[in-house]
């Protein structure tokens, strides 16, 4: 897949996968960042489980991203310390 395949299936992945976690988007840029990590640990996943291959902006595709882009999401969420707001 070319460059700008991999920026669009990233964009739309990782605007899904954000507001299924309700994180409220995470901006264009990181929006884009989440989907295509999230394609490529998706496509390792089901390329090793399931057989089957991120091949560009299809439904397929876009599910193994978006699947791929919770995990990360959970996993970022669990090593990540939340932040705590001090109040007086």
């Amino acid at each position: 897949m070319s460059i700008l395949t991999w920026i669009i299936l990233g964009l739309i992945v990782g605007f899904i996968a954000s507001r299924l976690m309700g994180a409220g988007g995470y901006g264009l840029l990181g929006d884009i960042v989440v989907g295509v990590l999230g394609a490529f640990v998706g496509g390792w996943l089901a390329a090793q489980f399931l057989g089957l291959d991120v091949t560009g902006v299809n439904v397929q595709s876009i599910l193994i991203g978006v699947v791929g882009a919770i995990i990360l999401i959970v996993v970022y969420r669990a090593l990540m310390p939340r932040r705590r707001w001090l109040s007086r």
